[in-house]
């Protein structure tokens, strides 16, 4: 029997640094697959976690939501084919619906007896819950949801007044899943599985509340009043559900019901509401593709430590676009590769092993890609 686990989350959660976790520590001596879905030109992570001995089959051609209708299906069952593992692990796009993906996990399922789906569960960074469940609701309260477990990472980092809060925003989403908030170092990663396999039977029950969309065919949950693909403000006659061709450099949707109240850009690690294009996000009936963009370059420039630095912190200025999530592999020029990774207010930079060529990639909302191009220098 293969146990399928689902491992969601927004846009720098802490996904794979849970998987890594559980690789080494609750996962050892069991045939594993990662599938990962990334959004974003350049997939980064692949290489990452390939040094932990694990198949990977990367989906780099758009947000999970896309992949779904085909690619996903496809690749799961040449996963099973091919492996025949004990395990499979699912690290969806940080922009993608967990809905969408349990959905399309369940539609293979019912056609693989030796499947069957473990859990799926959502990390939440502790500090931002707020920030991104107004600015980009429709899709963080998605993955909330739908989880069957909630692990709060950088629990550690936050007062607790802000951790009682993050945990009472999450709650108003999700009453029955438990959430984790201890910081991870004090937690094996056997506790941490046991805890996101508590709670499998949650989505699944969701799912099965939910009716089907009369106008597009699609699946609406029953407390909605109206089809949450907002079909009267698009324009569109009927509801494509497959919109692989969106033109992914700039966010082409109307800005209707958007606050145009401004971030401070000073004050990240602040409790502010607003993700710093000007806007407060109301996506309602949104694909990924229509209020996410991406950018991402393989470059041969070389960059010192403290260029990086800067580049990063540059980053939380509003002066390219709001950006979400940044993270690359680039050559110091004598020996040394830079491995760093971006969130709003918060970044890292380490040594790591050299890849093939330099890489970076960005992920944001109406991202300034000539801007982001001179920063970098590439």
């Amino acid at each position: 029997m293969t146990k399928v686990n689902v491992i969601s989350g927004f846009l720098g959660a802490g996904k794979t640094t849970l998987i890594k976790k559980l690789l080494d520590e609750a996962l050892k001596g069991e045939k594993i697959v990662l599938i990962e879905n990334e959004f974003g030109e350049i997939g980064i992570d692949g290489g990452f976690l390939k040094d932990a001995g694990v198949e990977i089959s990367e989906m780099n051609s758009g947000c999970i939501c896309c992949s779904l209708v085909g690619d996903f299906g496809k690749a799961l069952k040449k996963v099973m084919e091919q492996f025949h593992p004990d395990r499979i692990l699912i690290e969806p796009s940080g922009v993608g619906k967990l809905s969408d993906v349990i959905r399309a996990i369940q539609d293979v399922i019912a056609g693989e007896p030796e499947m069957v789906l473990g859990s799926a569960v959502t990390v939440a960074d502790a500090s931002k819950c707020k920030t991104y469940m107004k600015n980009f609701g429709e899709f963080y309260a998605n993955q909330v949801q739908y989880a069957g477990a909630i692990v709060l990472s950088r629990t550690q980092k936050v007062t607790a007044e802000k951790l009682e809060e993050s945990v009472a925003i999450l709650r108003e989403k999700n009453a029955a899943a438990p959430i984790v908030t201890t910081p991870w170092d004090q937690l094996t990663g056997s506790q941490l599985l046991s805890v996101m396999e508590e709670g499998n039977t949650l989505a699944a029950d969701l799912l099965a509340e939910e009716e089907i969309c009369p106008v597009c065919g699609g699946h609406h949950d029953h407390d909605h009043d109206h089809c949450d693909h907002d079909h009267e403000h698009h324009d569109h006659d009927h509801c494509d559900h497959d919109h692989h061709d969106h033109d992914h450099d700039h966010c082409d949707h109307d800005h209707h019901d958007h606050d145009h109240d401004h971030c401070d850009h000073d004050n990240h690690d602040h409790d502010h509401d607003h993700c710093g294009c000007g806007h407060d996000h109301h996506h309602h009936g949104h694909h990924a593709d229509e209020v996410f963009t991406s950018w991402g370059v393989e470059t041969t420039h070389t960059f010192t430590e403290e260029k990086l630095e800067e580049i990063l912190t540059a980053l939380d200025s509003g002066e390219y676009g709001a950006v979400l999530r940044a993270k690359g592999i680039v050559s110091s020029g004598s020996g040394l590769w830079y491995h760093f990774d971006y969130v709003p207010g918060d970044h890292q930079v380490r040594t790591g092993p050299a890849d093939y060529t330099g890489r970076l990639c960005v992920i944001g909302s109406g991202l300034k890609e000539e801007n982001l191009r001179t920063l970098f220098e590439v």
